[in-house]
């Protein structure tokens, strides 16, 4: 009886956490919805993932057709090697080249869109605060902005690189490789976006981190829901001001799941839609 009272419990938990992480992607479509209310700030806010993804498809032309030469230039101790041992090396270096590329390339898109987009996301976000109501916005500073940054392209290039590792892996990393970088994608998406609502609010990053824990697998679906909409072609530049304002929900909701579990934070808001 007991067991099957412990196997109740943890079907139960189960069956909460994937509600919860279902309705933390939701936030992302409830995003969506913005652009029917308020087009042309959403048009706006595409704006720095159009830059981003101009810059990021440049670099990937360029070390395509240069992935060759570099790999020589990599492998030149090779170069008395029998000739084919010498090419099969250059190009495994190459494959290699051109796969690390493309993982930082997610990474480095995300961190490159919200460093170029701040000032256009900090007035999609003002916009859906007015909307949603109980909380006037005040400025933040250039040097927030400018830390943040930097922290967000390290962290942008720590995840990168254990993305590129876990696809290392011998037999699963086929799996592990792409499953790290859409969770690790996911997480650094959901950092950054609800930074902005929550630090405007007074809560520094501590208390964030802890705001967010209580509500972890509903953030975990916001940001990897956000990520695989990455993944479809054109959906990076569309999805970026829509996860502006599911962040922003995403936000209000913590800090109302924290005020209910007795754990007040400064200026809670409770989650609302945007008026129309």
């Amino acid at each position: 009886m007991a067991r099957r009272a412990g196997g109740g419990r943890g079907a139960s938990r189960a069956g909460s956490i994937v509600r919860e992480f279902i309705a933390g992607a939701s936030l992302v479509f409830r995003g969506f919805a913005t652009w029917r209310r308020r087009p042309g700030l959403m048009l706006f806010g595409m704006l720095p993932a159009v830059i981003a993804a101009a810059i990021i498809a440049t670099v990937l032309v360029l070390m395509g057709l240069n992935a060759q030469d570099l790999s020589a230039v990599l492998t030149g101790f090779a170069e008395e090697w029998d000739a084919g041992w010498r090419d099969a090396l250059r190009a495994v270096v190459a494959i290699l080249l051109v796969a690390g590329v493309i993982i930082a390339a997610v990474y480095t898109f995300t961190a490159l869109t919200l460093l170029i987009g701040d000032p256009f996301y900090e007035r999609v976000w003002r916009r859906t605060e007015q909307d949603l109501g109980g909380f006037a916005p005040t400025p933040l500073t250039f040097w927030r902005s400018f830390g943040g940054g930097i922290l967000l392209v390290l962290r942008a290039i720590s995840y990168g690189l254990l993305t590129f590792l876990a696809g290392l892996l011998p037999i699963m990393g086929a799996v592990t490789g792409p499953v790290t970088g859409v969770l690790l994608g996911g997480h650094l998406i959901q950092r950054e976006l609800t930074t902005r609502p929550l630090e405007a609010r007074g809560i520094d990053g501590a208390a964030r981190a802890r705001l967010i824990r209580g509500s972890r697998a509903r953030a975990l679906g916001f940001g990897v829901a956000t990520q695989l909409l990455y993944l479809v072609p054109g959906g990076a530049i569309v999805v970026m001001p829509a996860a502006v304002v599911g962040a922003t929900l995403l936000a209000r909701d913590a800090l109302a799941r924290a005020e209910l579990a007795g754990a007040p934070a400064a200026d809670a808001d409770p989650p609302a839609e945007p008026a129309p």
